[in-house]
């Protein structure tokens, strides 16, 4: 039987398996915890992606210039950037210009009009009629069959066997509206296009 040929450090010459390179995610977020929460809670395997989320409390505006100054510090590299905000109370200008200026830089964008509990609701309903903010919480507290908490660091886990439901829910949404203006699309969102990029690496 023929014998493999071993060279004179006493291994096979056979290629050595190598990793991909790490994909990086910079996740920036209106919210300071009820939205990096949620994204942290992700299981993504860390050997192969990486995901650096910030909550920063701070109006689109500003939270992408944030983002860019992040993106700028020590060098870093990352591969996908996300700004998650939303259109709330913010003037129309302001909302406008965060997604102008974030597409212009590369930067995706995962809004919710009106806030991003929106996401939440449409992993039990599809629901295409714009509703006062302050009822979000009461609806999600009914479907939950317990207080809605905002900031919860279990909401991910509580929702995710309805998470392919909310996704269908919210690119229907989205083609309820013709011409689509974001700003003035209520209710709509944008979170399930980050949902399924971070959903790529999920065993």
């Amino acid at each position: 039987m023929a014998r493999r040929k071993i060279n004179s450090r006493g291994y096979s010459p056979r290629k050595l398996e190598t990793k991909e390179p790490k994909e990086r995610f910079l996740i920036v977020c209106e919210g300071s915890k009820t939205e990096p929460n949620y994204f942290r809670s992700f299981r993504v395997p860390r050997d192969v992606v990486e995901v650096d989320v910030h909550g920063l409390g701070e109006d689109p505006s500003t939270l992408v210039r944030s983002a860019t100054d992040l993106k700028n510090k020590d060098g870093n590299d990352y591969d996908q950037i996300w700004c998650v905000f939303d259109r709330d109370s913010w003037t129309l200008e302001n909302f406008n210009n965060a997604r102008s200026s974030a597409t212009s830089q590369g930067f995706r964008v995962a809004y919710s009009n009106e806030a991003f509990e929106l996401w939440y609701i449409l992993h039990f309903e599809y629901l295409n009629t714009g509703i006062p903010r302050k009822d979000y919480s009461p609806k999600l507290s009914s479907w939950l069959r317990k207080k809605y908490e905002k900031n919860s660091e279990t909401i991910y886990d509580e929702l995710l066997d309805k998470q392919p439901t909310a996704i269908r829910n919210a690119e229907k949404l989205l083609t309820e509206y013709d011409p689509h203006v974001p700003a003035n699309d209520n209710p709509s969102t944008t979170v399930h296009l980050l949902v399924q990029e971070l959903n790529r690496f999920i065993p």
